[in-house]
């Protein structure tokens, strides 16, 4: 397993995008919501959003990108594992508020190139998890890339609750850990919703539960398995999924690999802004539009257009762009 710990910067001008980030993810979604979590809030979609696109680079990236969201001089601590028989590729980024009261946990979704990560995303198995006394269907190859780095992962946030650095566990931040947000894109969202689902399950982690404030999705994959219990459709009310128009991936598993589901509440994108859906995206029916999507990646733009799916739409930029407010600056500084 590789571990690293990095310090992120303090940007200047025209950075931070956030002023206030720390003081906004500490506000938004209130541990004692009525509805069990919150509302959804655009600057935070817009930060975890950025945050999950850029956990496909390296600690350094993920660290420079947190400073310029707003989380200057936060500490970063990336995890990896791979084992490659076993279609395991697992790699997760914690960034920690400098002083000690955030952390966002940002999973990597399915690497592009990387044959063995399609693999595991294709072993729908399924495997099962306990929550809260009830059995929970789960994807096997999702579940498996959350389990391998999950106790260090545990370890790190263990850390956090009890006040100390994640950059240097020798030393003291200012506070404790007071608001955990778990976020991913693709694989990654889906890896961010079972290890909430993992962590709400089990009585040892109750004070992280907690903590746990919101689970922020981009393009996810369905993860769980019909029929859903009770308490992971509650877990699913801290649920928060974006989907843009013609992304097949939150529409897999297909149909015929098994009767799968989503939990949370939905958002899509209608080209103005982002609309709660009255209900999820169902599977999708026929594995022949998986290829048709693929291709439609390399169509010429009226092609593209026109068909059903096209993997284009699932890219993490788009995701990130169709969620950014328009008074702030990107990622890299400027209006777009």
């Amino acid at each position: 397993m590789k571990l690293e710990r990095l310090r992120g910067p303090t940007c200047g001008s025209p950075f931070p995008v956030y002023e206030d980030l720390v003081a906004r993810l500490l506000s938004a979604h209130a541990p004692r919501a009525a509805d069990g979590g919150g509302t959804r809030d655009p600057a935070v979609a817009h930060v975890l959003a950025t945050c999950a696109g850029y956990a496909y680079a390296d600690a350094a990236t993920v660290a420079m990108l947190a400073g310029r969201l707003g989380l200057g001089d936060a500490g970063c601590v990336g995890i990896t594992q791979v084992v490659d028989a076993m279609f395991i590729f697992s790699t997760a980024y914690l960034v920690q508020s400098h002083c000690g009261r955030v952390v966002v946990l940002c999973y990597r979704g399915t690497e592009a190139m990387n044959l063995g990560n399609w693999l595991g995303d294709a072993d729908v198995g399924p495997e099962s998890i306990a929550l809260g006394g009830e059995e929970l269907g789960v994807h096997a190859g999702f579940y498996r890339n959350v389990r391998t780095t999950r106790w260090t992962v545990l370890e790190e946030l263990a850390r956090a609750l009890d006040g100390r650095s994640l950059l240097d566990p020798t030393r003291r931040v200012e506070h404790p850990l007071e608001a955990l947000y778990v976020t991913g894109h693709s694989l990654g969202g889906a890896m961010a919703l079972l290890f909430a689902l993992s962590v709400v399950g089990s009585a040892d982690h109750s004070a992280l539960a907690d903590r746990l404030r919101a689970v922020y999705t981009f393009g996810q994959p369905m993860a769980v398995v019909e029929p859903v219990p009770e308490i992971a459709r509650e877990v699913g009310r801290a649920v928060f999924r974006h989907i843009l128009p013609r992304d097949v991936i939150p529409a897999l598993p297909p149909v015929r690999w098994g009767p799968f589901a989503h939990v949370g509440r939905e958002y899509r994108y209608d080209g103005r802004g982002w609309q709660c859906a009255a209900t999820p995206v169902a599977q999708l029916e026929s594995v022949r539009e998986i290829p048709r999507a693929v291709r439609a990646l390399v169509d010429d733009a009226r092609r593209r257009a026109g068909s059903r799916y096209t993997m284009d739409r699932h890219l993490p930029q788009h995701y990130i762009a169709a969620l950014r407010p328009e008074n702030r600056v990107t990622e890299y500084g400027d209006h777009g």
